[in-house]
């Protein structure tokens, strides 16, 4: 593999909730399918009548609970995650004969529930996530493109490079930590300074720019904490889950002084950002929308109980991107692929190399930090139940803001030179580990907790 080329802006993506790789992803590509059939001749598109989606593997086998085929409309009628309203969004084929319009030039193809196929079965893709879109004529196929939601949000048509990043080299290239380390050493550079660096080619931005974006997706994160700590009620879906962060931070409160009240505050920053995500609001891929509760929630931690100022923050998150970064090269923050280590185990690791390198520690703390939350998520399984993003990934996330901060103290307190298992290790026994994982247990609702009754 070569130079990473990913922004943290890719990694860190604003979107409603409540899946990156079934929600953002979707409608991203839909997004993409509308942008080419538009860019064909107005000949090509005379006899179109249609425009039908087919959704495989976890997209059809979750599709329904995670809001893809809302996902695929709102991308078709040119609406983005990051600009869409949350509310209108979730308003979406709430009548499934209700039809909307694709417009292609000056024409307006009708379209509805009825033509988005979830495909059941398995079937022979590069991944599992993967949309097939058809500009239909009335008894042919005139357009076709099929796409892989890869995860993050990320996606990858068929025939292009899955490398997410614009055909740049870095000043300072690396494709894994020691490459990262090896870097750092030669140009005496901090672990942050790198990121920048880097980060500075690869958009073409400043770097106020940068700190002004970075700044923005904290500010996004820490608004979906605010608002899950005041949102009481019932999650949408059938489960009929009940909001717990608002309880838990009221509890927080009565407990200040008592040695236990910083865990409960952390617990339910987490929980508040995670059900805000799975109300289908706005949150911040980190590295996905499924472990949208634990980046969130440290930071929230970090500023508000720290007393964290915004450049220590902004250098905290350049960390854990680096972290997120090594893992979606080297492995997937796909929960299709790797099941939930790939998604809360990363955020794990990524909140924990924030922690350790905002308190100051060398690299080989941050990544001795980021090791052990990887190491402790490996064959963390991926199945929610109704293929709502609910249970169990809701305190998921505040477990994994947890065991964050306890990798960050093992790291911390004991000797970084004694550990016996890289980061760069861990990652290759965490890609093995997501291949050798039954597919059943990776984001089908086929096994596992999914297969639990929700009842009392």
């Amino acid at each position: 593999m070569g130079a990473i080329t990913t922004s943290i802006f890719e990694l860190f993506k604003v979107g409603p909730g409540p899946s990156s790789s079934h929600t953002i992803g979707p409608m991203k590509a839909a997004f993409d399918f509308l942008i080419r059939i538009n860019a064909l001749d107005d000949t090509q598109v005379l006899a179109a009548s249609a425009v039908e989606a087919f959704l495989f593997g976890s997209l059809s086998a979750t599709g329904k609970g995670h809001g893809t085929d809302r996902a695929v409309i709102a991308g078709l009628l040119g609406w983005t995650p990051e600009g869409c309203d949350p509310v209108a969004f979730s308003a979406l084929l709430s009548d499934d004969n209700e039809h909307y319009f694709v417009a292609i030039h000056d024409r307006r193809i009708p379209i509805s529930a009825a033509n988005i196929h979830f495909v059941k079965g398995q079937q022979d893709f590069p991944f599992s996530n993967t949309m097939i879109l058809r500009l239909m004529g009335d008894d042919s196929v005139l357009f076709e493109q099929e796409y892989y939601s890869i995860g993050g949000g990320f996606i990858q048509r068929k025939g292009e490079d899955a490398q997410a990043g614009p055909p740049v080299e870095p000043p300072y290239g690396y494709g894994t930590m020691k490459e990262l380390k090896a870097q750092m050493t030669t140009h005496s550079l901090g672990l942050d300074e790198v990121i920048l660096a880097n980060e500075m080619v690869i958009t073409g931005q400043g770097r106020k720019q940068i700190y002004r974006r970075i700044d923005d997706i904290f500010d996004f994160m820490h608004r979906a904490v605010r608002r899950g700590l005041k949102s009481e009620g019932i999650l949408p879906g059938t489960i009929r889950l009940e909001r717990k962060a608002p309880g838990l931070h009221r509890t927080a409160r009565a407990l200040r002084g008592n040695p236990d009240s910083f865990l409960v505050f952390l617990n339910a920053y987490s929980l508040a950002a995670s059900e805000e995500n799975a109300a289908g609001r706005i949150v911040v891929t980190a590295p996905t929308s499924g472990a949208s509760g634990v980046i969130p929630g440290v930071s929230y931690l970090l500023k508000k109980h720290y007393r964290y100022d915004k450049q220590k923050l902004r250098s905290g998150l350049l960390a854990a991107a680096a972290v997120g970064f090594l893992v979606k090269h080297n492995a997937s923050i796909s929960g299709a692929e790797m099941g939930c280590m790939g998604e809360v185990g990363t955020a794990a690791a990524m909140g924990a190399a924030m922690l350790a390198h905002c308190a100051g520690h060398p690299i080989e703390v941050v990544e001795a930090a980021a090791e052990i939350a990887i190491e402790h998520h490996l064959g963390m399984t991926c199945d929610p139940i109704g293929g709502y993003v609910q249970i169990p990934c809701i305190e998921r996330n505040a477990m994994g803001a947890v065991k964050a901060y306890n990798a960050y103290l093992l790291a911390s307190a004991g000797s970084s030179s004694k550990q016996k298992i890289s980061l760069d290790n861990v990652i290759r026994v965490m890609r093995a580990t997501g291949l050798d994982m039954s597919r059943k247990y990776k984001e089908t609702s086929e096994a596992g907790l999914a297969l639990s009754s929700t009842e009392c």
